[in-house]
């Protein structure tokens, strides 16, 4: 269930209530799948709209819900203070999550 949807030009957020029993990679990939189909068929870009190839989850707790509710809703006042990019590598920095800078974003190639 769609709780809260929002982002800018560069990411989306969506707070998600999933079953326990559905997989996070099975539900992003329905998500991004059902999507691109649907944007595309839309025929509003130039260009084929495609996801990058990963993506971040987090859990968050029932209490927690208005709060990351109304950051979702923030999202342009709130990227006019920082890059998405810079944001995302101080959340994994900060719950210790080990990752490699070259692989957390795709470059663009633009041809």
């Amino acid at each position: 269930m769609l709780l809260k949807s929002g982002g800018i030009e560069d990411h989306v957020h969506l707070l998600l209530k999933i079953h326990p029993t559905f997989a996070i990679a099975a539900t992003i990939q329905l998500l991004k799948a059902n999507s691109s189909k649907w944007i595309n068929e839309q025929k509003r870009l130039k260009t084929k709209f495609q996801w990058q190839l990963g993506y971040g989850a987090f859990s968050v707790s029932q209490s927690m819900a208005n709060e990351v509710k109304a950051y979702i809703a923030g999202q342009r006042e709130h990227h006019r203070k920082w890059t998405f990019r810079d944001e995302y590598v101080e959340m994994l920095e900060k719950h210790e999550i080990v990752f490699d800078p070259r692989y957390v974003f795709e470059q663009e190639i633009v041809g």
